[in-house]
């Protein structure tokens, strides 16, 4: 079975750290946001993953082929970002009409039985129900069938969100209902969706089911990426780091190749190989790969790929029933 990711999205809402890299790669508890993806197509039967690139493609070709060689890898260059829509009909030659297809948003971590989903052998979607369901596409059933599909709808018939999973067992149908779209320029808020082509598809007679998600993540900013960080760090467990010399507080993910020294790390800290922190209290963050980290404590931090952050200890003498209050430069004293 082949799998579609689209990973072409720049992450605005993510800079500085998507000025020099795809979104997909940015890191969380971990990994890439995209290896997470990855890790759970694994065990459903996916050989083949074709991948919808932009800017920085090549890197996400290369750490696909490089962490996960299990998958045959087909990228195709989406040059102008008109939609999602727009970026799975670009796939419609990498995947033969009369076979099935799971198409996966490439910033969407999810948590979900997708082998059950696709066992099925019906064409379904993942949902889960949101407070909110204006931001984003809702379904309408009619029993268990998906009846209506609406993008970012002013007044939802439902709060059935769609979280971004398809299994569509007609590929060669999608396409030409995506087709029937572009052709029509057919766009919400300026793009080609890819719910209007599922709603072709249900017009025509193709029945679409749902199945339920039980959590996804969003790593749109950097306050939900640090959420999500967290998050996965509780539900994956990983082993209790053993850096000698040094105080581990779990849950925390410390990559091979990191270097630590005469720090207290955690909990919910992400550390890639190449970092070093040294001399430094670290918690609810995320390090990078070849930071540098030092003589500083850090809370709800993002620190970039190659970035250096330093800091410096501070010796004070105040007298009795005083306050002062510590900043960037000089000390204040009330």
């Amino acid at each position: 079975m082949k799998a579609i990711l689209p990973v072409a999205g720049v992450g605005t809402r993510l800079r500085p750290h998507t000025h020099t890299q795809p979104k997909t790669l940015v890191h969380v508890a971990g990994k890439p946001i995209l290896g997470h993806i990855l890790d759970r197509l694994l065990p459903v039967g996916v050989e083949e993953v074709v991948l919808i690139v932009g800017q920085w493609g090549d890197r996400v070709v290369e750490y696909v082929r490089g962490a996960y060689p299990q998958f045959k890898v087909t990228a195709i260059e989406q040059a102008e970002r008109k939609g999602l829509g727009h970026a799975i009909y670009l796939a419609r030659e990498a995947v033969p009409a009369d076979e099935p297809v799971l198409i996966v948003l490439g910033d969407t971590i999810f948590h979900a039985d997708l082998k059950a989903a696709l066992a099925s052998g019906r064409s379904t979607i993942g949902v889960r129900r949101v407070a909110d369901p204006r931001q984003f596409g809702v379904v309408e059933l009619d029993g268990d069938r998906v009846r209506r599909l609406v993008e970012k709808p002013a007044n939802p018939p439902s709060d059935l969100a769609v979280v971004g999973i398809y299994y569509v067992r007609h590929s060669g149908l999608l396409f030409e209902c995506l087709q029937e779209v572009i052709s029509n320029d057919i766009r919400v808020k300026g793009e080609f969706q890819l719910t209007d082509g599922l709603q072709r598809m249900i017009e025509r007679g193709e029945p679409l089911y749902t199945f339920p998600v039980e959590n996804w993540w969003d790593c749109g900013n950097p306050e939900t990426l640090l959420k999500t960080n967290r998050d996965l760090l509780v539900l994956l467990e990983p082993p209790v780091a053993d850096v000698p010399g040094n105080i581990v507080i779990p849950p925390v993910v410390i990559e091979e190749g990191a270097v630590i020294r005469n720090s207290i790390i955690g909990p919910y800290v992400s550390v890639a190989a190449g970092a070093e922190i040294t001399d430094a209290i670290v918690r609810d963050s995320i390090v990078n790969e070849g930071a540098c980290v030092s003589g500083i404590l850090l809370k709800g931090s993002l620190i970039g790929h190659k970035a250096t952050v330093r800091g410096s200890f501070t010796r004070v003498n105040i007298g009795d029933s005083s306050s002062m209050r510590l900043g960037g430069g000089n000390g204040e004293l009330e």
